[in-house]
C-alpha cells in the first residue's frame, strides 16, 4: 500500500506565508504527477498546484505569482510554499500523488487534508 502524510497546515493572518509538505512511503517504483487540491467549504475541491516529475508545473490562475509548488523525487515529496496569503485561500488542502508501483501498477492516492485558515 502506499500512504501520503502531509503537514504544514494552520492558521495565518492574511499576507502571511505557509509550506505544505507532503511525503509519500510504501511499495513506490516512481511517482509521475504529484500535487495540492483544495476543497473549501461548500465547493467542489479543485486544482492549486500540480508538478510532474520532470519539473513542469500547472499553477491554478487564482494562486499564480503567490503559490509555488516543488518536488524532490529522491525523497517521494512534494511542497507548497504558499505566500502572499488571501482569507479565500482557506481550504483544506490535500496532497496528490500518481504512483508507479512496484508491480508496475499506476494508482493515485490522496493524503488526508490539512487544513488552512487565513483569517482577514
Amino acid at each position: 500500500q502506499v500512504q501520503l502524510v502531509e503537514s504544514g497546515g494552520g492558521l495565518v493572518q492574511a499576507g502571511g506565508s505557509l509550506r505544505l509538505s507532503c511525503a509519500a512511503s510504501g511499495r513506490i517504483l516512481r511517482i509521475n504527477n504529484m500535487g495540492w487540491y483544495r476543497q473549501a467549504p461548500g465547493k467542489q475541491r479543485e486544482l492549486a498546484a500540480l508538478i510532474i516529475r520532470g519539473g513542469n508545473t500547472n499553477i491554478a490562475d487564482s494562486v499564480k505569482g503567490r503559490f509555488t509548488i516543488s518536488r524532490d523525487n529522491a525523497k517521494n515529496s512534494v511542497y507548497l510554499q504558499m505566500n502572499s496569503l488571501k482569507p479565500e485561500d482557506t481550504a483544506v488542502y490535500y496532497c496528490y500523488a500518481q504512483v508507479v508501483r512496484t508491480n508496475w501498477s499506476i494508482n493515485d492516492y490522496w493524503g488526508q487534508g490539512t487544513q488552512v485558515t487565513v483569517s482577514s
